[in-house]
């Protein structure tokens, strides 16, 4: 498969987000920059998290969209996505959810990463756009984005290459990853198999323990 590109770095601080009656800090509001940003081993430089339960840490040190599906929400929404539209550091293009998989490392700029877990939807991407369908429409699509976690420090900028240097182990894509744990959730062969895979991030393995659980209980 074709190199990918970086379309976009983006960044930026926490501000505040109103939703449904309340106001939280987000860090979902995110600016490209024109020029090379250091990417370090728990975030971008310039780049901040308000939720550090959910969000940030090393396994989620990069959280990336693929911006290929912006004209696909843009026509659904009548409303026009540009990079940063879902919060992600990284715009990607050229690989999709379908193409990516748990472990999988790549080379963007000088920085190496490998990619950690899904992204999974929550109601800050539909407070920021207004939609309160969002979150699950992203479910229902797979089109989640996803994270990674960083294996060496360097420089990325927009238009630099995203380049595959090792394919993960089992080779599960981002999108099968999403199937089983929202679509298909009694599918033990699958959700043991996915448990197998040592790349995949803590939050994910724990999740998918719950659920490996409930085969006890058929």
């Amino acid at each position: 498969m074709a190199d990918g590109v970086v379309v976009s770095v983006n960044t930026g601080k926490p501000k505040a987000l109103a939703y449904k009656q309340k106001v939280v800090q987000s860090g979902i509001f995110k600016i490209p920059q024109e020029g090379p940003v250091y990417l370090a081993k728990e975030n971008f430089e310039g780049d901040k998290q308000a939720d550090l339960v959910h969000h940030g840490g090393a396994d989620k040190a990069v959280c990336v969209y693929v911006g290929d599906h912006f004209p696909v929400w843009g026509k659904k929404f009548n409303r026009t996505f540009e990079p940063g539209a879902f919060g992600e550091n990284i715009t990607l293009s050229g690989w999709s959810e379908a193409d990516i998989h748990i472990g999988d490392v790549f080379q963007m700029g000088e920085a190496v990463v490998q990619v950690s877990q899904p992204r999974e939807p929550c109601y800050k991407i539909a407070a920021k756009h207004g939609l309160d369908s969002f979150p699950a429409d992203i479910v229902e699509t797979g089109w989640s984005g996803f994270y990674m976690r960083v294996l060496e420090e360097g420089f990325v900028r927009k238009n630099d290459s995203f380049i595959l240097l090792e394919k993960g182990e089992k080779q599960l894509s981002i999108l099968h990853i999403n199937k089983i744990r929202y679509h298909d959730r009694t599918n033990f062969n699958a959700i043991e198999e996915i448990l197998s895979v040592k790349a995949l991030a803590g939050d994910w393995q724990k999740a998918f323990r719950k659920l490996w659980m409930k085969k006890g209980n058929r």
